[in-house]
């Protein structure tokens, strides 16, 4: 029997385990990245193991537990929200930010334009213009309302302003006479025929609308545009995505890879799937910004609310010279249209035009008197810096899967020693296309074309709407109030009673009577006979038609 020292066989067992220790690889490296994630360090083996219990990653010699492989998947939905998330956010907070500042530049706007206007009133005509404030008041009151998205239709009431300045300015010209309110009524009904303040009135109406259409609508663009955003950041990924991230961020651990990032295209495929429905909306937000930019250059020019606000009060003014110095004609044609009013007692004569005496003249503005900006900025300042902002955000939904794979796993990386999901080589598939249709073969994330995200197409459908009104409000006609608060939804309700196609048209109120009213006033009729002498007693108050005419702008 051939005998075998201990001292040999000690040396030959010595051996065979430095043999096995040499064959399995150290996990160290991948037990450090594993315990930095915060995960137990008792889930990970020190040396590599049989990889046949694992899902997702490559079976065979691995250094990763079945319950690291599950921590993986967890913690690769986490990091596609958080790289989903962060663009998102702050392309949110950039609209967020824009809609604050115009919103509170339009209604610092409307604030100073009135009261500007209420102080120089009240420095002019004092007691007068305090005591017929109230139509100026109602104005500015129903503009605000409409900017807020309230039920206004702002041509009836611009109409209605202009009718109500008529009724009280019409018995100051004319002190010598009783007017019911009936009769008061028949004279503003004359009001188009007549055209009392010239064609202020029309040019006013025109400027305001088309301002404060496009103002309210540009802002609402902001505040859908961050709703968007925040409703789509949102949806979570499928667990296909989550499969696909954790093979893409994770499994090259499990093969002691470490240092290895993944290939670009790689990456553009794994996310261009995951995002393949956030993808799809890149049509129709494009389309949305462009009407945004469109928008945004007529509130540079022609629709500017700041050119049009600012001077309102001059404007104003203007008409009610315009009806001062037309005065003579337009009352003898109303004096024929609604017949000869009632003359007043000769005592009640002299206190009338007492009442109605002012000797002020409206003045321009002195430089130091025009109003201060609102809001500390201007409206072309406004309007530029957010144009630079949605030039920026074109093709945001499409160039994620791109911005997210640079600034979180392919920075720097080369396409030859990079992991391609299944070694370090090359990725020899084509990236796919933008769109959800386009990833029906993408070779890394299995896509469902056939069941779009419901939160996605409720978008979808959102930026068309929105995109239709910013193209109405571009033409100058009137749409429907979306009711849009912070953090939305960004779908939006109309509030009026009209819809998208028939808030542009315009319904004129009647205030018609034909048991009230005579036979139409010819205007080209410059042979109008005087109303029962309607003017034999005017003619010593005409001195008082200047100021008669100014208080009118006071009026109510």
């Amino acid at each position: 029997m051939l005998w075998i020292s201990p001292l040999l066989l000690c040396t030959l067992a010595l051996c065979s385990l430095t043999v096995l220790a040499d064959k399995s690889k150290s996990c160290l490296e991948v037990r450090k990245l594993y315990e930095s994630k915060g995960f137990n360090l008792n889930d990970a083996p020190v040396h590599e193991i049989n990889g046949d219990h694992l899902k997702v990653c490559s079976q065979g010699h691995t250094c990763c537990s079945q319950a690291m492989e599950e921590k993986y998947s967890q913690q690769s939905k986490h990091d596609f929200k958080a790289a989903f998330t962060e663009p998102c956010s702050t392309l949110q907070n950039v609209f967020s930010s824009r809609y604050k500042k115009f919103d509170e530049f339009f209604k610092e706007l409307l604030k100073n334009a009135e009261t500007s206007l209420n102080d120089m009133f009240v420095r002019t005509y004092g007691r007068l213009y305090m005591q017929n404030s109230e139509l100026f008041k109602d104005l500015f009151a129903e503009l605000r309302k409409y900017y807020v998205g309230g039920n206004v239709n702002l041509e009836e009431m611009l109409n209605d302003f202009w009718a109500r300045l008529l009724e009280r300015m019409f018995p100051l010209l004319n002190p010598q006479y009783h007017f019911t309110d009936d009769y008061l009524e028949c004279v503003s009904k004359y009001i188009d025929q007549l055209k009392p303040f010239g064609e202020v009135p029309r040019k006013l109406k025109l400027q305001v609308t088309r301002a404060f259409v496009a103002a309210r609508t540009f802002a609402q663009g902001l505040a859908m545009a961050r709703d968007v955003i925040n409703k789509v950041s949102t949806v979570n990924p499928t667990p296909q995505c989550v499969r696909a991230m954790m093979k893409m961020a994770y499994c090259p651990y499990c093969r002691g890879l470490v240092t290895v990032k993944p290939c670009n295209k790689y990456c553009l495929n794994v996310l261009g799937g995951c995002l393949a429905n956030p993808g799809d909306l890149d049509g129709d937000w494009n389309n949305f910004i462009d009407s945004m930019l469109s928008v945004a250059e007529r509130l540079e020019g022609p629709f500017n609310i700041e050119m049009v606000m600012e001077p309102i009060d001059v404007k104003i003014s203007e008409a009610i010279m315009n009806m001062q110095e037309n005065s003579n004609q337009v009352s003898q044609k109303v004096f024929q249209g609604c017949g000869p009013p009632k003359p007043l007692p000769p005592s009640r004569v002299s206190r009338s035009i007492s009442d109605s005496n002012i000797n002020h003249r409206f003045r321009s503005y002195t430089p130091d008197e025009r109003p201060t900006t609102a809001a500390g900025t201007s409206l072309d300042r406004l309007v530029t810096d957010v144009k630079l902002k949605l030039k920026a955000a074109k093709k945001f939904w499409s160039s994620l899967p791109s911005n997210i794979c640079k600034n979180n796993w392919t920075s720097g990386v080369g396409e030859d020693d990079c992991w391609n999901g299944s070694d370090k080589s090359r990725y020899v598939y084509a990236v796919m296309a933008n769109g959800l249709e386009n990833h029906v073969n993408n070779p890394d994330v299995q896509v469902d074309i056939a069941n779009p995200d419901i939160v996605i197409r409720g978008q979808k459908m959102s930026l068309r709407t929105m995109t239709n009104r910013m193209r109405s409000a571009y033409n100058g006609n009137d749409v429907n109030f979306i009711d849009i608060s912070e953090g939305g939804s960004g779908e939006g309700s109309g509030s009026g009673d009209c819809d998208s196609e028939k808030c542009g048209d315009f319904v004129i109120k009647s205030t018609d009577d034909p048991d009230k009213i005579k036979p139409r006033i010819n205007v080209n009729d410059n042979n109008v006979k005087t109303a029962g002498g309607a003017h034999s007693n005017t003619a010593s108050f005409t001195v008082l038609l200047p100021s008669v005419l100014l208080l009118v702008r006071l009026w109510r």
